[in-house]
């Protein structure tokens, strides 16, 4: 478990403790005796949502709202748990995403099928539903005055259709979900005052739209943030970089996907290892000087899931 990083606005990165340290964060943030989280993680994140609150002064009863990203179990596997220990909260959720969290069966049952029973609990623990009354449903626009501080949500599809990200007006930052791409704080170069992010889009399975994604990073860019806030993980800045990074990327890797299918090779063999490669390659000409063996290791989730993503958009396109 990576420590709550406390940044200004209120805005604190809580470790969510899911697969390892540093892979995926919720996003706490307070105004005026208040909480809002963004993101929650799985069922076993919520002990450590609530010992934040507590570091705050703040109780489970201050959390007036529970934000979804997106319906992906990693980024909304607690929502039901948070509203059943946070009695004055309510659910925001994309309009495509409400339902699969008022009623959880089928991303329990498609996970399961991935996963198998037993493994499915390890990572999520129990998907509580969400009361369908606590629930609002945050299409293109909606905007939430939390206290004072204007919320307003984005309709971002690309990585998923039930995605939207979060203009926080305060402090004229993002909370991007997965939209805004990865950047595991282990690949960050340069010195402690100009640490340089290293970042990459996630292709997860199975609504990844290339046009669609390059369209979404650049709505968000359009805004001009200071800063984005990743589920994974954590804070960066010096945004029209790291955007330029993701679009140069989502376009190297649609066009290794089909340059695969080209060549008649086994073609999710072929792809992973492609994508891995084209990773490390970046890594290395952003400045990282990691080993191999340590960066396969820390990509490997994210290199067989954007594998998988890159062949079903593929077959479906």
């Amino acid at each position: 478990m990576h420590p709550t990083r406390h940044h200004e606005h209120g805005i604190h990165t809580i470790d969510a403790g899911y697969l390892r340290p540093g892979l995926a964060s919720i996003h706490l943030v307070a105004q005026a005796g208040h909480a809002a989280l963004i993101d929650t993680g799985t069922q076993h994140s919520v002990p450590h949502i609530l010992a934040t609150l507590a570091e705050l002064g703040l109780g489970p009863e201050a959390v007036d709202y529970v934000i979804a990203t997106h319906v992906h179990l990693d980024h909304a596997g607690a929502a039901g748990a948070l509203l059943a220990v946070c009695p004055n909260a309510r659910l925001v959720v994309h309009p495509k995403g409400a339902r699969h969290l008022i009623d959880p069966a089928k991303l329990i049952a498609g996970s399961t099928a991935v996963y198998g029973e037993s493994l499915f609990r390890e990572l999520y623990g129990e998907i509580v539903p969400a009361p369908a009354e606590r629930v609002i449903e945050a299409a293109d626009g909606h905007t939430i005055d939390f206290h004072g501080r204007l919320l307003t949500f984005i309709d971002t599809p690309g990585h998923a259709r039930h995605h939207f990200c979060i203009h926080d007006a305060l402090s004229n930052s993002l909370f991007t979900g997965d939209t805004f791409g990865i950047s595991y704080r282990e690949f960050d170069v340069g010195d402690p005052e100009s640490t340089r992010p290293f970042i990459f889009p996630t292709t997860t399975p199975v609504q990844f739209e290339p046009e669609a994604l390059h369209a979404s990073i650049d709505r968000l860019l359009a805004l001009n943030p200071t800063a984005a806030y990743l589920t994974h993980y954590g804070r960066v800045t010096n945004l029209t970089a790291l955007a330029d990074d993701l679009h140069k990327l989502i376009d190297e890797f649609t066009r290794l996907t089909r340059a695969v299918e080209e060549e008649g090779v086994a073609r999710h063999g072929a792809l992973k290892s492609a994508i891995e490669r084209c990773l490390f390659d970046a890594a290395r000409a952003h400045g990282c000087t990691m080993a191999e063996e340590r960066m396969r290791e820390l990509l490997a989730g994210d290199v067989e899931l954007n594998t998988q993503g890159l062949l079903v958009w593929r077959d479906r396109s």
